[in-house]
C-alpha cells in the first residue's frame, strides 16, 4: 500500500460544513501490533472535532427535504456530547435553535462546548434504563414534541445516519487503504458507524472482518458473540455503549466483538498520546484496544482499520487526569486496606493544592477556587502548619473594621488554623468518623509527614467503588 507523500491543500472556504470529511488515515508504528498493520482514521480533525460531524449534515439536510425541519424550527438531540457539538455546528450555519438532552457522566468540556456555542443543555439521569422518563432519548423526543416547530433527531433510529458513512466514510476508507483492508473496528453509539461502513465495505466486495468494540458493561457485545445481552453495567467511557440495540445499528454485518474494560481503553488512549502523540477521546481507547487485540491474535500480516473519533481535549478532566481515574479506581495504585485508599491526591506526588502562610488570603482564595476545593492545607519549609478552609476566611471577612481589600492582604497565617485534627495513614476508616461528625477534613500524616486530606466524599466514593 502506498503512502502519500504530502497532503493536498484545499482553497478557501467560506464554511466549515465544507470541510467535514476527507480525514486522514496514519499508520501505528510505536506501539506493539504484533504481525499486523494498524491505521488510524483521524475523524477528531473534522471541524467539529468528531466523526459525527458527517451525520450531523446528512440527517439535518434530510429532514429538510422531507419537510421536517422548516425555518426558524429547533432542532431537538439525545446526545452523548459529539453528536450534539456536530448539530450545533450544523444548526448554526443553517440558522436553527438547538436544544440538546445529555446524561449527566459526560465530561464538563463537553457541556461547557456546547453552551458556548449557544445550544439549549440539559442535563439528564445516567443512572435510568431506556423507556424511565429521565433516560435521554425518552427525555429528548418528549421535549421535541413539546416544542413548536421542534425535531427530534434521533439518531439511534434515523437512516441518514448510517447513510452518511455509507456515502463518505466508507469510500473514504477504501481509496485509502487502496482497496485493501482485513478489519475494521468501530462501537456502537447510535449504530450508525460500523452499519454504513460495514454496507459499504460489503457493497465493494470487501473480505475485512467488521469488528465491535464494546465498553465492558455494555450489552451489545454478548448479542454478537453469544446470540443473548451481556451483563449490563456501568463504565466511564463516554459515547459508545448501550443497553439496547439502536434501530440504526444492522448487528447482522458484525463478526465478532471484544469486551474491553475501562481500565485497558483508558491506559491504551494514554499509551497512544506518549507513543504517538495522539490526543484521542475515551471511546477512542476503546476501539484502539480492540484493533490491538486483534491485530495481535493474528498469526499472519494483515492491516486494520479503525478510529480516532473525537479529540482528547474535550476528556482533559478525566482520561488524562490522574486524579480524576483515582477517584474511579482506575487508578494504578495497589489497594493497601487503610486509609491511602482513599487519597486520591497525594502530596509527595504534587497533586494537593497548597499554599504557605506568607501567602496572602487572596492568593489563597484564588487558589480555592481556581481549583475547586474548599480548603488549602499550609506548608512551611516542608512541613504541615495549618490548614485554611471557606470558614477561615469568611471569619476574617467579617470581623475586622479595614477594608475589604486590606482584609485579603493579610497572610494566611492570620486566618489558618493550627489545631490540626491528623490521623495516620495505617489506620482503618473508623478513624474518620469522629472527625467528619466535627464537620472537620481529615489531615493524613504518616509519621510526621504529610500524606494528604480526605473529605466525607472521598470516604463516601471509596464505599461506593468497593461495594
Amino acid at each position: 500500500m502506498s503512502i502519500v507523500d504530502a497532503p493536498t491543500l484545499s482553497k478557501p472556504t467560506a464554511s466549515t460544513l465544507s470541510l467535514i470529511g476527507k480525514t486522514p488515515m496514519i499508520e501505528v508504528t510505536r506501539i506493539d501490533t504484533g504481525k499486523c498493520r494498524l491505521f488510524l482514521k483521524l475523524e477528531a480533525q473534522n471541524p467539529g472535532g468528531s466523526i459525527k460531524d458527517r451525520i450531523a449534515v446528512e440527517m439535518i439536510e434530510a429532514a429538510e427535504r422531507e419537510g421536517w425541519l422548516k425555518p426558524g424550527g429547533t432542532i431537538v438531540e439525545a446526545t452523548a456530547g459529539n453528536t450534539g457539538l456536530a448539530l450545533t455546528l450544523v444548526g448554526q450555519n443553517k440558522g436553527y435553535k438547538v436544544l440538546l438532552v445529555i446524561p449527566d457522566k459526560m465530561s464538563k468540556e463537553k457541556i461547557q462546548h456546547l453552551r458556548a456555542m449557544g445550544a439549549d443543555v440539559r442535563l439528564t439521569r445516567s443512572d435510568v434504563p431506556h423507556g424511565h422518563p429521565d433516560y435521554y432519548t425518552d427525555m429528548a423526543e418528549r421535549l421535541a414534541q413539546q416544542i413548536p416547530g421542534g425535531y427530534f433527531v434521533n439518531q439511534f433510529a434515523n437512516d441518514a445516519n448510517a447513510l452518511a458513512h455509507v456515502k463518505t466514510t466508507g469510500p473514504e476508507i477504501w481509496k485509502q487503504m487502496d482497496h485493501e483492508l482485513d478489519a475494521f473496528v468501530a462501537g456502537i453509539g447510535s449504530g450508525g458507524t460500523i452499519t454504513g461502513i460495514g454496507r459499504f465495505l460489503k457493497s465493494v466486495g470487501s473480505k475485512a472482518e467488521i469488528i465491535l468494540a464494546d465498553p465492558v458493561g455494555s450489552t451489545l457485545a454478548g448479542i454478537v458473540n453469544e446470540g443473548v445481552p451481556g451483563p449490563e453495567g456501568s463504565y466511564t467511557v463516554e459515547g459508545i455503549g448501550q443497553n439496547f440495540v439502536p434501530d440504526t445499528a444492522d448487528m447482522s454485518l458484525i463478526d465478532r466483538a471484544y469486551s474491553i474494560p475501562d481500565a485497558e481503553a483508558i491506559a491504551t488512549v494514554r499509551e497512544l498520546l506518549l507513543k504517538e502523540g495522539i490526543l484521542a477521546g475515551s471511546s477512542s481507547g476503546t476501539l484502539i484496544a480492540a484493533a490491538l487485540r486483534w491485530c495481535r491474535e493474528q498469526t499472519e500480516p494483515k492491516k486494520c482499520v479503525t478510529f480516532v473519533c473525537d479529540t482528547g481535549a474535550k476528556y482533559l478532566s478525566k482520561v488524562y487526569n490522574d486524579a480524576w481515574l483515582a477517584d474511579q479506581g482506575l487508578g494504578d495504585d495497589p489497594i493497601q486496606g487503610n486509609l491511602a485508599d482513599l487519597i486520591g491526591r497525594k502530596y509527595e506526588n504534587g497533586e494537593v493544592v497548597v499554599c504557605g502562610p506568607d501567602d496572602s488570603l487572596d492568593s489563597a482564595f484564588k487558589r480555592m477556587r481556581s481549583n475547586d476545593v474548599s480548603q488549602l492545607p499550609v506548608i512551611q519549609d516542608g512541613r504541615l502548619v495549618g490548614i485554611l478552609d471557606e470558614s477561615d476566611l469568611v471569619h476574617v471577612m467579617n470581623t475586622d473594621e479595614i477594608t475589604r481589600a486590606e482584609r485579603f492582604k493579610k497572610p494566611v497565617s492570620s486566618a489558618m488554623t493550627r489545631d490540626l485534627d491528623t490521623v495516620q495513614v495505617g489506620e482503618s476508616l473508623d478513624a474518620l468518623i469522629p472527625l467528619f461528625d466535627r464537620d472537620r477534613v481529615a489531615i493524613v500524616l504518616d509519621g510526621e509527614k504529610f500524606v494528604g486530606l480526605i473529605a466525607r466524599v472521598d470516604l463516601i466514593n471509596h464505599l461506593s467503588l468497593n461495594r
